[in-house]
């Protein structure tokens, strides 16, 4: 496995993340306790979820699977850089009329201890904001995760599907507090998704902000399973989507043929191209799944090969602010 740091701070992470959103929905508890024995086996020290996984009334329930498994002990805890994220509606009576996606001061308490205890742990790495919340202030954002980092409960704020102007303005408050700020921006960013590169990706560089790429396999459809869907693949066998791309995934598949590659292992590959990159997500439901992308930090690509990918999935047309003018 190969490392780097997480955007400007000293923490070192594997250049794959293991997503777990598929934990106690697809993947039973036995699976994902196998999945994750050997993703730390393989290297991969970096591992992302969310309160929220699990989902509707099941909300919480990945995060209680971790925790299993961390309670198993042999040092798993301490060998895993843990990220969760806070915002959406954990389905909790007791929060009242702030159950609704938000970032409040309490919720974050709330929220945080709520997946400590899920977790079965006393500290989260990585803790990420799910969603930007502009109706709350930065200054109520930074006082209550500065409090929480006070604690020792968490080490390390990130964020998620913030756009360029919300890391800028982070970044600028953090600053003007004498604080770290941001370290990390959880964005989707795949070949068939490469918006991000006018904006997202140009600001994170710069204000040493590591990116970490959620579907980066867009729901499945550059996993080589959507022309020739699988027992299982649901979005990949979304037939609408498919025929949309039909043309581009049919190339792409093409030309992973001449590379002597699977397309999930290029689509993964490609991200990890960007400067601004930490890892890209993978999201395994089997240990099969998983075994097959530990390949993908050892890909390089030629300059020929990476702009026959520019051809087949175009990107968004230059890097800001040339691309909005001249």
């Amino acid at each position: 496995m190969k490392y780097s740091y997480l955007g400007r701070s000293g923490l070192k992470v594997s250049k794959l993340c293991l997503g777990t959103m598929n934990f106690g929905v697809d993947t039973d508890e036995k699976e994902a306790f196998r999945i994750m024995d050997a993703a730390i086996d393989a290297g991969i020290n970096f591992f992302d979820t969310a309160n929220i996984y699990g989902w509707g009334e099941n909300s919480g329930r990945t995060e209680e699977i971790i925790g299993k498994w961390f309670a198993q002990g042999g040092g798993r805890r301490e060998k895993v850089v843990l990220a969760t994220k806070v915002y959406g509606d954990m389905h909790e009576a007791s929060d009242g009329p702030n159950r609704d996606g938000g970032l409040s001061a309490y919720k974050i308490k709330r929220h945080l201890e709520s997946s400590l205890r899920r977790l079965q742990t006393d500290h989260i790495e990585l803790y990420q904001m799910h969603h930007v919340d502009r109706n709350v202030s930065w200054d109520e954002l930074w006082e209550a995760f500065q409090v929480a980092i006070y604690q020792g409960k968490i080490g390390y704020v990130g964020s998620s599907n913030f756009a360029g102007r919300d890391l800028v303005k982070a970044q600028y408050e953090a600053k003007s507090k004498h604080i770290l700020g941001l370290i990390s921006e959880q964005h989707k960013y795949s070949l068939l998704c490469r918006l991000p590169e006018l904006e997202v990706l140009p600001a994170a560089e710069e204000l040493g902000i590591g990116v970490i790429a959620w579907s980066p396999l867009d729901g499945g459809l550059l996993s080589g399973n959507a022309l020739v869907p699988v027992a299982g693949s649901k979005r990949a066998s979304d037939q609408t989507r498919v025929e949309k791309f039909r043309p581009q995934l049919e190339a792409f598949s093409a030309l992973c043929k001449e590379l002597g590659e699977s397309e999930a292992n290029v689509a993964l590959a490609w991200t990890l191209v960007q400067p601004s990159m930490t890892a890209p997500i993978i999201g395994p439901r089997t240990i099969e799944q998983f075994e097959k992308s530990l390949r993908v930090v050892e890909i390089k690509f030629e300059e020929a090969t990476l702009n026959r990918l520019d051809e087949i999935f175009p990107g968004p047309g230059g890097d800001a602010p040339r691309a909005y003018a001249w």
